[in-house]
């Protein structure tokens, strides 16, 4: 394992956005033969606790697929648990998303969510929506198809209306009309757990995007595992489609 650098030199190895495909709470828990919930209550502590280093590496932005719209096929106590949990850490964590700097926002359909849930989302997004800092990206109901569909039926609206026609149709229109626009290029996608697919996450936003598929277990992605990660980032020659300078 290497060793992590101080506080203070910690690297962001050029990553301004980064994305975390959060996959494996219930294989952890099962291999320590617990319930899976215990595995989720394990996965959403470390949320934050990668946020908090995201912040510390000066990164911009941190998505992260917190719940899918396709996790609606999940059992309902389990869905219940997951929203009751996500409501334990954010009044847990608010204070010290306050304390770092850290802007909490979210992508996806929240509507959906029960009450309590949505109340405890819209107060830590209203608490801290002056921080200038990380901006931690929660998809909550989130689904990539269900985004572009969203994003072109606003720009429907707009040619309906006259705002604009279908010839100003361009790639930077469809990016602004997304959960993630004014946000930085996606720069690096991190899916955890060994699985090796995208399920529906950021699809139009993860066209350059480098790809990381470790094997561990979201509940063991700690800070040590994203330094490892960023290191093989940096690795990495991005050519955009061209060719190396070579």
């Amino acid at each position: 394992m290497a060793k992590r650098k101080q506080t203070t030199e910690l690297s962001n190895y050029g990553v301004k956005h980064i994305a975390f495909i959060m996959d494996g709470n219930g294989r952890w828990a099962k291999k320590r033969m617990r319930p899976r919930n215990f595995g989720h209550a394990e996965g959403a502590k470390r949320i934050f606790e990668i946020a908090l280093d995201c912040s510390k590496r000066k990164i911009e932005v941190m998505s992260c697929y917190a719940f899918s719209t396709e996790n609606w096929n999940r059992p309902q106590s389990e869905i219940d648990y997951l929203f009751k949990q996500l409501e334990v850490e954010l009044k847990k964590k608010v204070p010290t998303l306050m304390k770092e700097n850290i802007k909490l926002v979210t992508m996806g359909d929240i509507t959906r969510l029960p009450l309590s849930t949505q109340k405890a989302i819209n107060e830590a997004i209203s608490e801290t929506s002056a921080n200038s800092g990380l901006i931690l990206n929660m998809g909550l109901n989130y689904g990539s198809y269900d985004e572009i569909i969203r994003g072109f039926k606003n720009i429907a609206k707009k040619i309906e209306t006259n705002e604009i026609n279908s010839d100003d149709i361009d790639a930077k229109m469809i990016s602004d009309h997304l959960y993630t626009a004014g946000y930085p290029p996606l720069d690096l996608l991190i899916r955890t757990s060994g699985e090796m697919r995208l399920s529906n996450f950021m699809l139009w936003q993860l066209a350059y995007t480098e790809l990381i598929f470790t094997p561990v277990y979201w509940p063991d992605y700690t800070p040590e595992q994203l330094e490892l990660s960023l290191q093989e980032f940096s690795k990495r020659k991005r050519r955009y489609g061209g060719l190396d300078n070579e």
